[in-house]
């Protein structure tokens, strides 16, 4: 699968945008569908569907994100199946969205996962309940073009998935597996090893890399995204200094092109990035990297620690390094 590739400004109205419109596109159920008007004995659709919650006036300014982050989903009645049955799907997705947000990674503080593994507690109250959630989970946290990707706060959802009783063995093979991959080379932790070939004949494994950082560009030849992605890279005053100071190696691998035609194919990279091709084909086969869509980066520490996972943001990868000097 390609990517497509969003600006960082303004991210969050056109990731709503972006998730909204692969909402309706995918025909989820209830997209742009209004509730029947309900019997007298129902409670009314207005207090249905996800509602914002007020901050207390009291709750001072510096600690706002952090109740709503808490108190999010209190006006959310987890035991109505009305609530999934007549659900407005896309103000739930963008309701998701919005949380997400809340909970995302910066480069000032980590992902914080605990809330959605509150809120998925409350979600498992019933199968329908749960598969809703877990398919606002999938469209806003999982699926590859979506902006607002995020495995750390996606994997709480697996593991929901995975400790409910409602799904047979079939069922559970896809959230065992998406499991398994969104634990490898999670931040924090040592990039997978692999070995590599260079233009040169020469070879080499990512660990004897000696450079501060070192940034993986997994992608294709024949993308375009991976392209613009390249020269986005190329462009960027900070990133091209420290490549040429010997701060920054990037390497450079297309990992669905066969090594006799990567051989025959003539460079087109930087010549200061390593142009390389995993020969064994180890990155696939041994599923080294979670590889869904390309182009792909990972940006790596001295000690080829992962410092930022799958990301197409630039401008992430500049703050990043920028903040830790």
């Amino acid at each position: 699968m390609r990517r497509i590739l969003l600006p960082a400004a303004g991210l969050l109205p056109v990731a709503v945008g972006l998730l909204l419109a692969a909402v309706c596109l995918l025909g989820v159920a209830s997209c742009g569908r209004r509730a029947a008007r309900p019997a007298a004995s129902e409670a009314p659709a207005s207090v249905r569907g996800f509602r914002p919650v007020e901050v207390p006036a009291g709750v001072a300014p510096a600690e706002r994100r952090a109740y709503l982050r808490d108190h999010y989903w209190d006006r959310f009645d987890f035991a109505d199946s009305l609530q999934v049955r007549e659900a407005d799907t896309l103000q739930l997705v963008e309701a998701f969205a919005r949380f997400a947000v809340l909970l995302a990674a910066t480069p000032e503080r980590a992902a914080d996962p605990a809330p959605v593994r509150a809120l998925m507690r409350r979600a498992s109250a019933s199968r329908p309940m749960l598969d809703l959630f877990a398919m606002l989970a999938r469209t806003v946290l999982h699926d590859p073009n979506s902006p607002l990707r995020d495995d750390e706060l996606y994997i709480p959802v697996l593991e929901a998935l995975l400790a409910a009783p409602y799904y047979d063995d079939y069922e559970r093979i896809r959230p065992e597996y998406d499991l398994r991959m969104a634990r490898c080379n999670r931040p924090g932790e040592p990039a997978a090893d692999f070995g590599y070939e260079l233009r040169s004949g020469a070879r080499g494994t990512l660990r004897v890399i000696e450079a501060e950082y070192t940034l993986l560009f997994f992608g294709d030849p024949d993308c375009p995204a991976c392209r613009e992605l390249g020269e986005a890279l190329v462009a960027s005053p900070m990133l091209s200094e420290m490549v040429e100071r010997g701060r920054l190696c990037v390497v450079a691998l297309a990992p669905d092109v066969d090594a006799a035609a990567w051989r025959r194919a003539a460079a087109s990279l930087p010549a200061s990035w390593l142009d390389a091709c995993d020969t064994e084909g180890r990155i696939r086969s041994e599923e080294l990297y979670d590889l869904r869509a390309l182009p792909s980066l990972y940006l790596l520490d001295a000690a080829k620690r992962v410092l930022l996972k799958d990301t197409t943001d630039v401008e992430r990868i500049e703050e990043v390094i920028d903040r830790r000097g």
